[in-house]
């Protein structure tokens, strides 16, 4: 007798849990990459023979505002010593805001065999799982070129030529912020007064869903079906064309990771230029809904 109550599956096999990888530290054919914020947390240990990317230096082009090429990718994964063959599993802190960012950036840039470890660094360590501050060796080695996938990225002219759409109704646009952010009452996120902006607000259209809502208390994501009523629920559907932004993409990652890997929706392209772009940019739209008292 099938149990009606089991947990509906999520759409791809990118999730794997602490207790998978505790079981798989060692195995040469995985490989573990850490990505946090805080990149000074690797130093104070990490799980055994992972790796540390920093999102910034190591993603972001030096002089332009920009992503590093293909071709520098696959010499990133090189010098990593990663083979086109392993199993990448990516983890960080703030429940996987930067992983999931690591994950989105790299399946752009055309890397394969990326998974997360649910609940990210945050789990692992409340459960007292092996932490070490060795820093593992390396034997570099030459990974396949890349070719960018630009289906799952919008750019600022694309989120303007989206704006009709939603406003039709067939297109939607997923604000990750916090209300406030959302509400234009504050121009960046607490703690955060160096990423803020000259105009508060959100983008025309926009639905609010932060990414928290996604989340369990461990950092974990939500089931099937919390995630699809969490969105449904505010009209981003998988029959619309979805556009997700934040302040500058690691939330809506996150929020983009759930809608494509974990809902299977065939359409949702993450806006990385996000509300540091759109906020500051001359001749752009806002709605603001904060009302000072």
């Amino acid at each position: 007798m099938t149990n009606s109550t089991a947990p509906t599956p999520y759409a791809r096999d990118v999730l794997v849990s602490t207790a998978w990888v505790a079981q798989h530290l060692g195995d040469p054919t995985v490989r573990l990459i850490e990505v946090n914020e805080d990149i000074l947390l690797y130093d104070t240990g990490h799980l055994p023979g992972a790796l540390k990317i920093d999102w910034q230096i190591d993603f972001w082009h030096p002089v332009m505002r920009d992503f590093i090429t293909p071709k520098e990718v696959s010499a990133l994964l090189g010098r990593l010593g990663i083979r086109e063959y392993d199993q990448i599993i990516l983890y960080g802190d703030k429940s996987n805001w930067w992983a999931a960012y690591a994950f989105w950036f790299l399946s752009y840039s055309g890397v394969q065999n990326l998974k997360l470890m649910d609940g990210g660094r945050q789990k692992w360590m409340a459960e007292g799982r092996e932490v070490t501050t060795d820093v593992p060796e390396v034997r570099p080695t030459v990974y396949p070129a890349l070719q960018c996938d630009e289906s799952i990225r919008a750019y600022r002219e694309d989120v303007l030529a989206h704006l009709d759409g939603v406003q039709a109704g067939r297109g939607a646009l997923l604000d990750i912020r916090s209300p406030d952010e959302f509400s234009g009452k504050v121009t960046h996120m607490a703690n955060y007064p160096q990423e803020g902006v000259l105009r508060g607000g959100h983008i025309p259209g926009a639905r609010n869903v932060p990414w928290a809502k996604a989340a369990n208390e461990d950092g974990t994501f939500k089931s099937v079906e919390e995630l699809r009523a969490l969105y449904e629920g505010e009209g981003v559907t998988p029959d619309k064309d979805v556009i997700a932004y934040c302040r500058i993409a690691e939330r809506s990652s996150h929020s983009w990771f759930a809608l494509t890997q974990l809902l299977g929706y065939p359409r949702v392209r993450n806006y990385d230029g996000s509300w540091t772009e759109w906020g500051n940019a001359v001749g752009l739209p806002i709605e603001k809904t904060y009302v000072p008292e």
